[in-house]
């Protein structure tokens, strides 16, 4: 099984591409690649500019490694209740490419987490709404709230409850494949 993992936001500390390397190694004999926003980083879209410049480069191949993977682990960052500008940028470029669907009708677990109480739930329920336009089949949803209290980078989800809720979710989505 191939796995496309990243945290969707373009900080170099992100938590969330800590949660989504952390998750996509609990799938053994799994091919995993853990990709960083800030290696696709293009201009604003705009209309205007795909007109003049068309699809940039870094958006084609962006979608070539959804294509290329078995199950997308996305691990989304919030800002103000919605996707970074970051991820959204790359899901506008995606989303222009012609006769495919952004996610390419891939399974997916989403998953997020804050340092706040909410864990990323606003962004994901975004997500989980927009998700069935947009080809992302979304097999699990997961959010880590309190992130430096509820995670450790050598133990992983220190929270009893969440570490259950957490493992209950992934082996569904392991179910998912077997």
């Amino acid at each position: 099984m191939k796995i496309l993992a990243f945290g969707a936001s373009n900080s170099r500390e992100s938590i969330n591409k800590i949660l989504a390397e952390y998750t996509a190694k609990q799938f053994e004999n799994a091919e995993v690649e853990l990709l960083d926003l800030n290696d696709y980083e293009m201009p604003i879209f705009s209309v205007d500019r795909e007109k003049h410049d068309g699809i940039p480069t870094l958006a084609l191949r962006f979608a070539e490694k959804i294509d290329a993977s078995d199950l997308l682990i996305i691990s989304f960052a919030e800002h103000n209740s919605t996707y970074t500008t970051a991820f959204k940028n790359i899901f506008d470029w995606i989303s222009r490419i012609k006769d495919r669907k952004h996610f390419g009708e891939k399974p997916v677990f989403v998953l997020a987490t804050a340092p706040g109480p909410g864990g990323g739930k606003n962004v994901v329920a975004h997500f989980e709404a927009r998700a069935p336009f947009s080809g992302a089949n979304i097999i699990q949803s997961f959010c880590l709230p309190k992130f430096k209290e509820t995670f450790d980078i050598k133990k992983g989800i220190v929270d009893d409850e969440k570490n259950t809720e957490f493992q209950e979710k992934l082996s569904a989505v392991k179910n998912f494949f077997a």
